[in-house]
């Protein structure tokens, strides 16, 4: 096992009711701003649960984050940020809502000329306005890590820093009841592809990260499908919701070596061709797991036997069964793992090649050696 160091500030406050504590975290006198996506939050009745949860409080809110949060919106809320001298941030929403307002946490303090430089030159962010979360679409784990993803143009980056660490995160499951099987088909699959980011390596004697990995990933195969049957379930959405939180939040990333290929290459068919990111996951994800078996086959063959219980005596059969049930897992959550099921063909290849040039992403995965000329081999196999 590597070294390491780990720490995570974020409160989690975890349950039916729990954003009623809204006034307890947020520091009092806040210039506060609430910002969410396209207004289910009015539909849910998560909206009305906020507004009395701050009733007495100044606050004002900003709207329209998109999925895939779109850098110009996310400006504009800079521009409110600065004008109203804004000093506390609330998102409330999913996984893109959290990471379009640690962008504004931080490019509201930026001093640099361009913004955008956080993400395309990840330049350093010497301070950011302090947030905090209500998660309604359990996925990304962006409620309890310092990572962001924003969109420009064609253009998908993340950038990092603790200083946009949310304070605190609200969990309530019974947010996620009336969300789109799409949705919910998309939070479950892109919880399962970061276990495996951090898990399909190569072993280094992590034992305790490898067993917390096969129990999320357990827990997400068990209860994914059971979400789209009964979405009222509450155990269901509050397993579901914890283990998308644990997927993400450093703990089985510790001393481990980690891949994060699949998401690179997914973000530029998401940038390029509009793909939901959870749906680039299960395209890329099988076809990167096959291209790359003999380099993952030890992490590989014990997923094989620990989360899909595979008792085959040859490595690669066990592997390929391993592939096909995380194949057959993805499309049980609603989502195709072929790129013919978006009328992408051949020729989207090169495109995708290309973008990952022109951001920098040219040596990929936990060896660093998944070149363009790999990534092309992977998508033809996803075809």
């Amino acid at each position: 096992m590597y070294n390491f160091q780990y720490a995570n500030p974020t409160r989690i406050c975890f349950g039916e009711g729990q954003i009623a504590s809204l006034p307890a975290l947020i520091p009092p006198g806040s210039r506060l701003l609430v910002l969410y996506g396209g207004g289910s939050i009015r539909q849910n009745g998560v909206y009305e649960q906020i507004r009395q949860a701050l009733a007495g409080m100044e606050w004002q809110e900003f709207s329209g984050i998109s999925a895939n949060p779109r850098y110009e919106r996310l400006m504009e809320a800079v521009e409110l940020v600065k004008r109203e001298r804004i000093d506390f941030l609330l998102a409330v929403g999913g996984g893109s809502v959290v990471d379009g307002t640690k962008f504004v946490a931080a490019a509201a303090c930026y001093e640099g000329d361009d913004p955008w430089d956080i993400c395309a030159n990840q330049a350093d962010v010497a301070r950011a306005l302090p947030l905090g979360c209500v998660l309604t679409l359990p996925a990304t784990g962006s409620e309890s890590n310092p990572t962001a993803v924003v969109s420009r143009g064609d253009a998908k980056i993340s950038f990092r820093t603790p200083l946009v660490q949310p304070q605190f995160a609200v969990l309530d499951p019974t947010t996620t009841y009336s969300l789109p099987a799409r949705q919910t088909g998309n939070g479950v699959v892109d919880a399962f592809v970061h276990v495996t980011e951090q898990y399909l390596t190569f072993p280094v004697g992590g034992e305790v990260q490898d067993r917390l990995a096969e129990a999320l990933l357990q827990v997400l195969v068990d209860n994914g499908p059971r979400a789209l049957q009964e979405p009222d379930n509450y155990q269901v959405r509050a397993n579901l919701m914890w283990a998308a939180s644990l997927a993400l939040n450093g703990l089985i990333g510790c001393g481990v070596p980690q891949d994060w290929a699949s998401h690179a290459i997914g973000h530029q068919l998401t940038a390029l061709y509009g793909l939901d990111h959870g749906q680039s996951l299960a395209v890329v994800l099988p076809s990167l797991l096959r291209e790359r078996a003999a380099q993952k086959q030890e992490k590989l063959a014990q997923f094989a036997g620990r989360v899909w219980h595979s008792t085959r005596e040859d490595k690669a059969l066990r592997i390929e069964e391993a592939i096909i049930r995380t194949e057959q897992f993805f499309q049980q959550m609603g989502l195709p793992t072929r790129l013919a099921a978006y009328d992408l063909g051949e020729s989207c290849i090169p495109a995708i090649c290309s973008n990952l040039k022109r951001v920098g992403r040219t040596a990929l995965g936990e060896q660093q050696d998944i070149d363009t000329d790999v990534v092309a081999r992977i998508l033809v196999r996803a075809l």
